[in-house]
């Protein structure tokens, strides 16, 4: 058993973060000591650092806990997690090629702006048509 500062060291999650996941339902259910304290097992352990490495990667909390569902079920097909990876994947694609079009557009703007003294600014103009 695991008091929630040495779970934070052991997962690499903050205490603030576990108490999160804790109240959104997204870590298993902890044990309560007659103190109150709360105290957490290993699997504790590997599941914070299963929602860390999943964060990394940029799922939302949505798709974590089914990632967790889909982890703790050792009936699950492989088939179910590849289609939330594809899908998010995919996701990620295309903010990329929204992101790139926003870098080319600012490249342009900022090429067209002399950024001197005077008060006209071609940025300003685009902005504001």
């Amino acid at each position: 058993m695991f008091q929630i500062g040495q779970t934070e060291r052991l997962s690499g999650v903050s205490v603030k973060q576990i108490r999160y996941y804790e109240s959104i339902g997204l870590l298993s259910k902890t044990h309560r000591r007659e103190n109150g304290y709360r105290t957490y097992e290993e699997r504790h352990i590997h599941e914070l650092r299963f929602i860390k490495r999943a964060r990394e990667l940029g799922f939302p909390i949505k798709e974590i806990r089914e990632l967790l569902a889909l982890w703790r079920n050792k009936r699950r097909s492989s088939g179910q997690v590849r289609v939330l990876a594809e899908r998010h994947r995919n996701a990620i694609k295309e903010r990329v090629k929204a992101h790139r079009k926003i870098v080319l557009s600012l490249d342009r703007l900022i090429e067209s702006c002399k950024g001197d003294e005077r008060p006209d600014c071609p940025i300003l103009d685009a902005l504001g048509r």
